[in-house]
């Protein structure tokens, strides 16, 4: 049977007051350095053919490293690994503030990169093994979906405002304080029970391995949005990447203490939950980057303005997450609410498709960004509860770790991806409507319009993908409820409802 926690935290949910601020602080982070991103690139005369490496360098340092993250918060302690990755990530913002150059700026994007690799599964496992009464863990990760899904459109908004108002350089200065304050309340007020450490050797070929592959594997979509699918480079990294990762799994399945017990992602509810969280990541990164360069470029928003378009979308995720999400987790099945929701934001992304030069806010692209938002939190909301369904506590920080894996990886595939199809029909919509063109400036703002909506439309398919691999591989029962279907890790054939209510669950941003 899984290790269980005879005791509640009275302190519990203040501890999850400083959980959901590392939480933020990190989701911040992905999206509030794009705004600065211009402001930056021109105070430090950095080139454009570089620019990209600010969000690559963080994006490979995070991805590479949140399998080793987290396992070492399963070795070191949860709260340990938790107050140090804080540590770390407000040094390295703080670097990242004081930037002379470019080398030193990247260079603090990937340290902040490392540190949130330590940070997010630690946080995550945290609350799992914080909360344990299914209710109570209904609101907890309410609270934390809907910070996990609404807090990157608060970067865009914040983002906005310090770059407009401020200077680029608070967009990393601001996450010092949230990281004060966070590693105080850990410190005095977070607890976690010492049977769930894992006290095994550290699996350093399995560290090797998964690191690489991964770098390889967001490196290589990387290098696809620059290059072209079909470049030696980008091949490359590709056939690295696949050589890489299947010999970490063929490691994993014969060394004794794995970095990644396979055991993790073999049960079908969590590889469901990883398959379709990641997907639906692919198509929020594309909404927020093709939705940002349409507001600014298109509809001449100020950086500002541009932030605050996205509130809807935001109270629409805590919305769905706090009210939908949590009030009906323990009462329907799990994929009654995921398919449902990603079915609704796949019908918001369908409504931006009809996005042109002339359209409405309030008419159009509001009710998109409502839906979105109503549909993705109501979705994680389950999704982060089960994502550690039937995980043993020893293997938290690793599971949490997985979900973060997915997201980010997924959020490169992405970026590259639609970023591709955006730009090659751009292309195709400028070169063929260019003899009937009554201006050019007129034909660019219309061929990026088409660009945008032919990647959207993958989105929309995308995300409708997300909705079905939930409904499909999603078995479980309400928790509390049981359900024959579900297995445990350890085989004792144990309903999904009767270990969710003896045991700790685990989860991931």
């Amino acid at each position: 049977m899984p290790e269980t926690v005879s005791s509640v935290d009275p302190r519990r949910w203040k501890a999850l007051i400083f959980i959901a601020l590392a939480q933020l602080m990190v989701v911040l982070d992905s999206t509030i350095v794009n705004i600065a991103l211009p402001s930056a690139q021109d105070d430090l005369g950095i080139s454009d053919a570089n620019r990209q490496w600010v969000i690559t360098a963080y994006a490979l340092a995070f991805g590479g490293l949140l399998l080793f993250g987290g396992r070492i918060a399963d070795l070191w302690g949860r709260r340990r690994t938790f107050v140090i990755g804080l540590i770390g990530f407000a040094a390295a913002s703080a670097v990242g503030g004081a930037a002379l150059n470019e080398g030193m700026l990247l260079g603090a994007r990937a340290l902040q990169g490392a540190f949130g690799a330590l940070l997010a599964p630690s946080a995550l496992s945290l609350l799992a093994v914080t909360f344990t009464e299914a209710r109570e863990r209904a609101k907890a990760f309410g609270i934390f979906g809907a910070i996990a899904g609404g807090g990157g459109a608060v970067g865009l908004i914040l983002g906005g405002v310090l770059t407009e108002y401020m200077d680029w350089r608070w967009t990393f200065f601001v996450n010092i304080p949230f990281a004060v304050v966070a590693a105080t309340g850990a410190v005095l007020v977070i607890r976690e029970p010492a049977e769930g450490r894992n006290s095994s050797r550290l699996d350093v070929p399995g560290v090797i391995l998964a690191t690489l592959g991964l770098v390889s594997l967001v490196y290589g979509f990387t290098r696809a949005e620059s290059d072209g699918w079909l470049a030696g480079a980008t091949l490359g990294l590709f056939a690295a990447a696949a050589v890489l990762l299947l010999t970490f799994v063929v490691v994993e399945s014969k060394v004794a203490a794995p970095l990644l017990p396979l055991r993790v992602v073999a049960e079908r509810n969590r590889a469901g939950v990883y398959a379709s969280l990641g997907l639906a990541v692919i198509g929020m990164f594309g909404l927020f980057l093709f939705l940002t360069y349409y507001l600014q470029i298109v509809k001449g928003y100020t950086p500002v303005v541009t932030g605050l378009a996205f509130l809807p979308m935001v109270a629409g995720m805590i919305t769905g997450s706090t009210q939908i999400g949590a009030r009906l987790m323990t009462r329907v099945r799990p994929r009654l609410l995921m398919a449902p929701g990603f079915t609704v934001a796949a019908l918001g992304m369908l409504v931006l498709t009809q996005i042109d030069l002339d359209t409405s806010y309030p008419a159009l692209i509001l009710p998109g960004f409502v839906l979105m938002g109503l549909g993705m939190g109501t979705a994680f909301m389950p999704a982060m509860s089960l994502a550690t369904h039937g995980v043993q506590p020893r293997d938290a920080g690793v599971a949490s770790a997985m979900v973060n894996t997915s997201q980010q990886v997924g959020g490169a595939i992405g970026t590259a991806l639609l970023n591709t199809i955006a730009a090659s029909a751009t292309t195709a919509y400028a070169t063929s409507h260019a003899a009937g063109a009554r201006s050019a400036d007129l034909l660019k703002l219309q061929s990026m319009v088409h660009g945008y909506t032919s990647a959207i439309w993958w989105a929309v398919g995308i995300l409708a993908l997300a909705a079905v691999i939930a409904f499909t591989f999603i078995n479980t029962g309400r928790p509390g409820g049981g359900s024959p279907k579900a297995s445990s890790d350890d085989g004792a054939g144990a309903s999904a409802g009767a270990e969710e209510a003896a045991q700790v669950p685990v989860l991931v941003h």
